[in-house]
């Protein structure tokens, strides 16, 4: 069975987010009044799995072992079986 996975990755509370920082330099030049920001990245990653359960424990280790540095970083993520294979989905901009 085919399972998508919307994986997101920030940095943990207390790194520093020299990203985040710019981007709310730019936005409070802009007038907006935003007070902090925190930039992180977003994947979708579509895979074969046979039940939930092994959906689950592909993901976590994927996160644990490439896409997310666990002593800076915490990943969290959204699994779903895909109804419509050969499909996929942009992740909206």
């Amino acid at each position: 069975m085919r399972w998508l996975a919307d994986v997101h990755v920030a940095l943990r509370p207390g790194i520093a987010d020299p990203e985040g920082t710019t981007i709310a330099g730019g936005l409070r030049s802009l007038g907006y009044p935003v007070t902090e920001v925190r930039a992180g990245k977003s994947m979708r990653v579509a895979f074969e799995a046979d039940d939930a359960a092994a959906a689950e424990t592909a993901v976590a280790e994927m996160c644990r072992r490439l896409l997310a540095n666990p002593v800076m970083e915490v990943a969290t993520w959204q699994l779903r079986a895909d109804e419509t294979p050969g499909d996929d989905e942009a992740i909206p901009a």
